[in-house]
């Protein structure tokens, strides 16, 4: 890269409506956010517990445009001042998908700008690099909505997955154990709250592949052990549902202590590389994995990286940032470049080493 590159990345794969503009510049250590605009859609979603897909694909469609104007306003450009256009297009939900890589063709048609097509993972695999100089390579795990990995992030573009979820992922346990104990939308920080209050030890529940070899998670047995607590309880009081979001929370941090020293093993063992460890994904916000993950990185010589909260969940400034990356690498992709509802990062992995059975839809994980 010889000179400034501008990217406006657009993210809408679930249920955020996002825009960013961003800079990355020659030597500099981080890129410059010059805008980062986010619209949330949880009080349409808070009534049925999780997100509804149509609802949310009819949410981007009506806001999308003003939250693109927004965020071209308050970086002080024009479309004309940019070099690129990125947009999620893909793993998420097919509607909202379209709906954002739609609107980047057509800001990269009208203004003859080059358009990188972003998988929204790799735009969370990178999203330290918003805040810190974080060199490659990296052992990440990524524990975003329905994704739950260990990745060994090698360079741009070039991802090897170590370990994945066999069942449901880090981010659906916590939703669907907040939907359990009737916590409301998002689910994620009602669990985190209510555990603070709660006494981790007054439940015993299973921790999921614990001892096990390699580095695969499973969180359905612990989901389904909350399930036959709440039964036994019957009408479960706020202090039950305290303690019960305590042990979860307590069993889910033992799961990631032995899973992670399993994962660092295999990652100095094959890349043999300076132990970094980074975090990423709406589910990186919680304090206490954020914690326990930093005593891990301590204690196991790895330097740790997470970025700032408001960029764990989803948001477009990371979409941006992968964007202007892979336009510096002299990558773009064509206007007729489709919509993927799943598109797993180490495709390779997902073919001849499925975590889940592959779908119509194609592999998951």
């Amino acid at each position: 890269m010889t000179r400034p590159l501008t990217v406006l990345g657009i993210e809408s794969s679930c249920d955020e409506t996002a825009a960013a503009v961003l800079r990355i510049e020659p030597g500099a250590p981080t890129p410059t956010v010059l805008s980062d605009i986010v619209l949330g859609q949880a009080a349409a979603h808070a009534p049925f517990r999780g997100v509804v897909p149509e609802i949310a694909a009819r949410a981007h469609v009506e806001g999308l445009d003003g939250v693109i104007a927004a965020a071209m306003r308050e970086a002080g450009l024009g479309f004309a001042e940019l070099d690129g256009v990125a947009a999620t297009a893909g793993p998420g939900l097919i509607g909202g998908v379209m709906v954002g890589l739609v609107a980047g063709k057509a800001i990269a048609l009208a203004h003859d700008k080059p358009l990188i097509a972003v998988n929204h993972l790799e735009g969370h695999a990178l999203s330290p690099r918003l805040s810190a100089p974080v060199a490659f390579p990296y052992l990440l795990l990524l524990v975003s909505g329905g994704h739950c990995q260990f990745i060994a992030v090698l360079g741009l573009g070039q991802y090897r997955r170590l370990g994945s979820t066999i069942d449901d992922a880090l981010g659906e346990a916590f939703d669907k154990t907040a939907k359990l104990l009737d916590l409301g939308f998002p689910g994620g920080p009602a669990v985190e709250a209510l555990a603070a209050k709660g006494d981790p030890r007054r439940f015993e529940l299973p921790r999921p592949l614990l001892g096990r070899e390699g580095c695969d998670f499973s969180f359905a047995g612990l989901k389904t052990a909350l399930v036959r607590e709440v039964e036994r309880l019957g009408a479960p009081s706020d202090q039950d549902k305290a303690d019960l979001c305590a042990s979860f929370q307590a069993a889910v941090l033992d799961v990631i202590e032995d899973r992670i020293r399993h994962a660092m093993r295999a990652f100095d063992g094959f890349w043999g590389a300076e132990g970094r460890l980074v975090v990423a994904g709406g589910v990186a916000a919680n304090r206490a994995i954020r914690a326990k993950l930093e005593d891990l990185a301590e204690t196991n010589r790895y330097a740790f990286y997470a970025p700032p909260s408001k960029w764990c969940t989803d948001n477009a400034a990371m979409i941006a940032l992968a964007g202007a990356e892979r336009l510096a690498a002299g990558f773009s992709d064509d206007l007729a470049v489709a919509a993927r509802p799943r598109w797993p990062l180490d495709e390779v992995a997902a073919l001849t080493r499925p975590s889940h059975k592959p779908g119509r839809k194609g592999a998951k994980a």
